[in-house]
């Protein structure tokens, strides 16, 4: 641990930081396996709601600098591409 005030200031916000950026991957995460989930099952109703509100979770992400927006970008496609796949 720093011995200086400031440092263990930083150390304690870098900390608080990372696991609220940490909870939102993992959010994310979620929501990307309910994607796949409903894809697996061959429902493809259920794919596209999923996909709207997995595609919210992932801008909001991004919107709080969690995310680079060619990162979101691109896991958003790939669902969206997995679920015109079915039809």
């Amino acid at each position: 641990m720093a011995n200086i005030k400031s440092a263990k200031k930083r150390v304690l916000v870098s900390q608080k930081k990372a696991a609220r950026n940490k909870a939102a991957r993992s959010k994310v995460k979620t929501y990307i396996k309910k994607v796949d989930a409903a894809i697996a099952s061959g429902d493809q109703e259920a794919a596209k709601a999923a996909l709207i509100e997995a595609t919210s979770v992932i801008d909001k992400a991004t919107s709080k600098g969690i995310y680079h927006k060619n990162t979101s970008s691109r896991k958003v496609s790939r669902l969206a591409q997995a679920i015109n796949k079915m039809a």
